[in-house]
Order: C-alpha cells, then structure tokens, then sequence
C-alpha cells in the first residue's frame, strides 16, 4: 500500500517486458493476476477501495508518451532487493493494518507508522527526482497561481537519512501526528478562515517543537551542525541534489545543481518530503472544488518556507535573518514568523567556519563540493560561446520566452541542441495573487544547458555554429519588443514556418536516441509568434 500510494503515478518500466509502449501502470484491481484487470476508480490513491482485498497490479499505458507528465521509474532486479532490504528484511512488528477513514488515510504519519521511518524515507530518496517530479508533473501543478509559490530557479538537497536527527525522528514524528494533518483530509465545500488559522497555527507549533527536537538531538549526540548533515548521495546516487525550475505555468525538476547559484534553496527531510507528496500528489482531487484547491496552494506556502529555514539554518546565526529579509521583500511580517523567527528561532550556530562575507554563495559552494553528481555534466557546463549569457541579467533576459529550444548545426555535419530558461526575480513568493506588481526585471537571469530543460518550448532557434557568436550578441543588446522580433527573425522559426515540424520531429528524435526511457513528446501549444 506504501508503495502504491507513491508510485500509481509513475510511468513503470521493466528491462525485459515491453508493453504497447513499455510503460505501465500500477492500480488497484478487484481480481487477482491471471484474470482480467478491474480497477478499484477513487479520486485519491489512499481512498476507500470498498472491497475486501485489493491486488496490485501492473496496467499497459496504451498512450502517447508525454514529455510534460511522463514520470519514468525502473522496476528491475536491483530495485526489488532493495524494496526487499529495506520493508521485507528490516526487523519490525505490525500490530494492525491501517484504515481507509480519512483522519488516517490522509496522514502518512499516522497510517504508516509502523513502516521503518528509514525505509520510507530511503525509498523516496532512492528516486528522489521522481518524487520531486510527481508534484512538479502532475495535476496540482497547472496555471501560475499554483506554482507561484516557488522560485522560478532553486536548489533542493537532502537531510542524510543516517543522521541521528533522522533516525530518531520517528517517535518524535509519532507525536507530532495531530500538527501534521493536511488539508486533503477535511470535506466541505467553502474555505473556512478558521480551519485555515489552525492549520497555521498547527504549523507553527510543529516548527517550534522540531527546532526544539533538532537542537535536543545536536545536544545528546554531539551532531555537528554543517554540511554532513545533507545526504551525500551514499557516493553514487546523482538523486541527491536537484534543481527545480518554473516556467510561468509549468516547472521542470532535473538532477544536479544546474545553472548559477540560485537566490534560494532548500533542505529537505522526511516528514517535509512526505507531506509535499501527501499534499501535492497522493491528497490532491482533481475533481475537487475549489476551497480543497486553494487550501492545497495556500499550505504548500508552509512547505517551501520550512524547506528554506532548514536551508538557513546552516548558516551563521546572525546571516539568518538578513537573507530571509531578502527572499521575503515586502511580505507581511506574518509570513516571516514561519522563516527563523523568534517564535521558530533555532539557537545554535553553525559549525561551518565561514571565510568570506557572502555566507551563503559558500554555502551553496560547499554543498556541490559534497554532493554526488552536483556538477550535473548532463547539462553543464556547456559551449563558452554561450558564456556571455550566463552573466546577463534585467531587460534583455526580461524579453526571452520562458523556454527555448536551440539547434546548432556545426561544421562537421553534427548538430547540438541547448535549451535557454529565463529565471523571472520576484521580491517574494508569499502573495497569492498580483505577481506582477513582484516582479524585479533587474534579476532576470538565464540559464544555459545541454539537451532539454522543460515540456513547453516557446521557441525554437536554428543557425550554423558560425552564427552562435551573432546570436549572444544579439540577446545581449536586446532593449524591446522590436529587438526580440528581429532576433526571431535571424535565428528563430516561427510557427507558421513550414520547415517547424521536421525541426520539432528532429529535437524529438535526438530526445528518444539520448534518453529512450525519459523522452517523451513535447508540447508546442504555448509556443509563441512574437
């Protein structure tokens, strides 16, 4: 049931089993393996299947495959003893098997208690890129209202699973289960301001009792408060650093610590990581209304500032505030009271001896010196001739689409694609609503990678490798409107170009020869024609 309610939105795939596409599905069946599939249909994975036994069972994807909701994920050989190691073979006693009632189902905390937290937390960090991914691609993830929440470009890492904050979260989470519970699990058709301000004030009381565990268990365990406390990958696993962007309506997650340094980051540990799957994913209803879908944007506000305070709280004590200040530029006091405040103050300083005055670009420094597969070669670094791009910033970055698609075809017959994001500057994150009146063109920068980043290209551009200098020039002394156009007009292909789909069907095909399981089709519904 554990791993059901994580992986029903996966694209499965077997090493040595194709399916119509390769891909499957797992669902909840009525009948048993060897007869036909009967789908258990519930708005959410946890609801009340309704009957006695439920069989778990893996379903052809008979569809297209989807760059912008394809979540690949591996089941082999490797992947069973490790899902044998860490839920079969670990020592534990379940007294009692979990509920379908709401006030259980919805709350991991409580429904799967008697799982080793270890193994949860280890099983979600193994894909740690699919469990991102499965907030950042799926349903809860459409429009710009739900993902203004987040940065346009931030950092993710990981608490180590071996440290003993984490090992003897368990108890500690146990109790905690009353301030944990999400919104998923209340009915009811109208936002009520009272339930919304003891969610707020359930959060509160988490944070301060957390920082009060955090610094008990640095206490008795003589824990070092510095890098060692992030999960290093265990050497091998290139899930341990992620780097998610948002594009306007849609966001992207990709492995490693692409781009420049960003103006956040976040640590993330289990109980923060399974409540953004158990908001964003197993809780969220499609088909709920819209109190459940605004409770749902409104919570995952607490979410991203707890991520961002175990971030600070790295860094010397006295840095705290002043880079919060920063990140929360005009928001209301009361929104900071959830970031190192007083009230969720942490009181013990960092260990990291800091050399410089810019704490936190050391920081960020340190971690891709101590995480495996930071240095994300997939995607970087990428051709010098680009590097010009790197260090632009305001008007002409302000006027590049939020994705791009370039091909560059070079002297010897090959061609190499690249993909231009435009990282948007806002004051702040903590507004629902009048994003705009946030927005500081002055902190627009662009990211430059290999391959693709991202499912909705809002252009495409072309040109020979001996244009590439012309083409960064030519962004670089961008001013308006008419600038733009006339750099689609040298190096891009319109919509109503008759060549754009072999280009497309090209970029697709380069897609599928590269990364046969992660590629999928793109989707040209928001590409422009400025």
């Amino acid at each position: 049931r554990y791993i059901y309610e994580h992986l029903f939105i996966a694209s499965l795939y077997l090493d040595d089993v194709s399916g119509a596409n390769g891909f499957y599905q797992l669902v909840r069946s009525s009948t048993p393996p060897g007869t036909p599939i009967d789908i258990i249909a519930t708005r959410r994975p946890y609801d009340d299947p309704g009957v006695k036994r439920v069989y778990y069972r893996l379903m052809p994807q008979r569809t297209s495959v989807l760059a912008k909701r394809h979540m690949p994920y591996a089941l082999h050989q490797q992947r069973l003893q490790r899902w044998q190691s860490l839920f079969l073979d670990a020592r534990y006693t379940v007294s009692q098997l979990p509920g379908y009632d709401s006030k259980t189902a919805s709350n991991p905390f409580v429904a799967f208690r008697e799982l080793p937290l270890n193994a949860r937390y280890r099983f979600m960090l193994d894909e740690a890129q699919f469990t991102i991914m499965a907030y950042i691609k799926g349903p809860v993830c459409r429009g710009s209202v739900a993902l203004n929440v987040i940065d346009d470009h931030f950092w993710v890492v990981f608490l180590d699973p071996d440290s003993a904050s984490s090992q003897h979260s368990a108890e500690f989470l146990a109790s905690e289960s009353g301030n944990l519970r999400l919104p998923s699990a209340m009915g009811g058709t109208l936002i009520s301001l009272v339930q919304w301000d003891h969610y707020a004030k359930n959060q509160l009381q988490f944070l301060k009792a957390k920082m009060q565990y955090i610094e008990r268990q640095a206490a008795n365990t003589h824990a070092r408060v510095d890098v060692g406390l992030v999960w290093d990958g265990d050497g091998e696993n290139p899930n341990a650093s992620l780097t998610v962007f948002r594009h306007n309506d849609s966001a992207s997650v990709v492995k490693g610590l692409v781009g420049r340094q960003p103006k956040t980051a976040w640590i993330i540990d289990y109980s923060l990581l399974e409540r953004i799957h158990y908001l964003l994913v197993a809780g969220f209803d499609v088909y709920g209304n819209v109190a459940h879908q605004l409770e749902t944007r409104l919570y995952m506000d607490f979410l991203r500032m707890e991520g961002e305070q175990n971030f600070l709280l790295l860094l010397p004590a006295q840095a705290r505030i002043a880079l919060r200040d920063f990140w929360y530029r005009g928001a209301d006091d009361h929104v900071k009271q959830y970031v190192v405040s007083d009230s969720v103050a942490f009181d013990r300083d960092s260990d990291i001896r800091y050399r410089s005055d810019d704490p936190k670009a050391e920081l960020l420094d340190m971690l891709k010196g101590h995480v495996h597969g930071a240095a994300a070669p997939r995607y970087q670094p990428v051709d010098a001739r680009f590097e010009p791009l790197l260090a632009l910033t305001g008007k002409p970055v302000a006027l590049l689409p939020e994705v791009a698609f370039v091909q560059v075809l070079m002297r010897n017959g090959d061609e190499r694609f690249y993909s231009l994001v435009h990282n948007n500057g806002y004051s702040n994150n903590a507004q629902l609503f009048r994003e705009e009146a946030r927005r500081i063109e002055a902190e627009d920068y662009v990211t430059v990678a290999n391959g693709f980043i991202g499912a909705y290209p809002n252009v495409f551009f072309q040109f020979p490798e001996t244009d590439l200098p012309g083409f960064v020039q030519t962004i670089s002394a961008m001013q308006d409107e008419k600038d733009y156009a006339n750099l689609v007009s040298r190096y891009g292909v319109r919509r109503t170009a008759p060549w754009i789909w072999r280009l497309s069907d090209s970029m697709t095909a380069h897609y599928r020869a590269t990364f046969p399981r992660e590629a999928g089709l793109f989707d040209l519904n928001r590409y422009e024609n400025r």
